[in-house]
């Protein structure tokens, strides 16, 4: 179950981590990886957006097929196969990550993709260790009012939200999304912020 922040959170609990993954695919794992990897630390009631923790996910790309190596991720930013074949092996960057949110309060900009497709499952296996917060971008949802297919609203991207949510550019993304795991972070942990500030979160 997915927990809300409420005043006795509020007075106990002030620091909520968001987590930001890239990944090669949508599928979630085994099929896909995990390759870049982001924590922020957000002080509600604050301004305060620290980072954590961010690492590219190493794998040895020489097993991975035609789809993994021309994967989104590398053909439309500037993370690269190559990067991840140097990068810090994945057992190692688990084993920080699992570290640094083990009983921590944790959430994301899509909750559901990040979590269920692939930090929930090997080797991650960050479910019975964190404590899961309402997801960033369903929070986002009925603040920004993105005219749906039917009566509902529909889920803002990342970007939509931050341009509609955040007041100025403090995550420093001058109007153009990176789509790497910090930069997605950093947007996401100021939305968190501004939610919080206005009573939507």
């Amino acid at each position: 179950m997915i927990k809300r922040m409420s005043k006795l959170d509020e007075f106990c609990m002030p620091e909520v981590f968001v987590i930001d993954t890239e990944t090669t695919g949508l599928d979630g794992a085994p099929k896909d990886k995990v390759v870049d990897i982001a924590i922020c630390r957000v002080t509600l009631g604050g301004d305060s957006v620290d980072t954590v923790y961010s690492s590219i996910v190493g794998h040895d790309t020489s097993k991975w097929n035609n789809e993994l190596r021309h994967a989104w991720i590398f053909e439309n930013t500037d993370l690269t196969a190559e990067m991840v074949r140097n990068a810090p092996p994945e057992a190692d960057v688990v084993r920080d990550v699992s570290r640094i949110l083990s009983g921590k309060n944790v959430t994301s900009f899509n909750y559901s993709f990040d979590f269920d497709k692939f930090l929930y499952r090997q080797p991650w296996s960050l479910r019975d260790i964190i404590v899961p917060f309402k997801c960033v971008m369903i929070a986002s949802k009925d603040v920004c009012r993105l005219p749906g297919m039917y009566e509902d609203y529909k889920y803002p991207r990342l970007d939509q939200a931050y341009s509609m949510i955040v007041k100025g550019d403090p995550a420093g993304i001058a109007g153009k999304q990176a789509h790497r795991a910090l930069s997605d972070a950093v947007m996401a942990s100021y939305i968190l912020l501004e939610l919080y500030r206005t009573g939507h979160y």
